[in-house]
């Protein structure tokens, strides 16, 4: 059996869409935690937690950051950690949040192109990004569709 899905270039089978959607809701949960007062292990946590609560893998290497002047600047937000730890997230603070999600291990290799991340052992990955700001309102999420 196929599926369509709006994040897919073509018909996918169900447990690439499965994927898809652990990966997009894990994204959700974590921007649900970006408040004033949290801090960034909460964030962290609320995604790993998700994703392997469905069995799937949180890279270790690649990180969310903070959106600012600089390209990748402070503070990371790894995809893993541990609630009420990190960095402390305040009123101002904007914040790329990136899950990613592999299925068969948590290592991944870098493609010759030096760009293209893949799974180590070359099963399915999936990926989702938004810019997220602190506010006293909740999350605002400055990429949103």
């Amino acid at each position: 059996m196929t599926l369509r899905s709006p994040w897919a270039l073509a018909k996918i089978r169900p447990h690439a869409q499965k994927l898809i959607e652990v990966t997009q809701e894990s994204l959700r949960l974590g921007i649900q935690q970006m408040l004033p007062g949290k801090h960034v292990g909460d964030v962290s946590a609320a995604v790993q937690t998700h994703v392997e609560a469905h069995g799937y893998h949180v890279p270790r290497e690649y990180t969310g950051h903070g959106v600012g002047r600089k390209m990748h600047e402070g503070p990371q937000v790894p995809n893993y950690g541990v609630p009420g730890q990190g960095v402390l997230l305040r009123t101002g603070m904007t914040i790329a949040l990136e899950p990613m999600v592999l299925v068969g291990t948590h290592r991944t290799r870098v493609l010759e192109d030096q760009w293209t991340v893949v799974s180590a052992d070359g099963s399915l990955t999936a990926h989702f990004e938004h810019s997220v700001a602190v506010t006293d309102n909740g999350p605002l999420v400055l990429t949103a569709l």
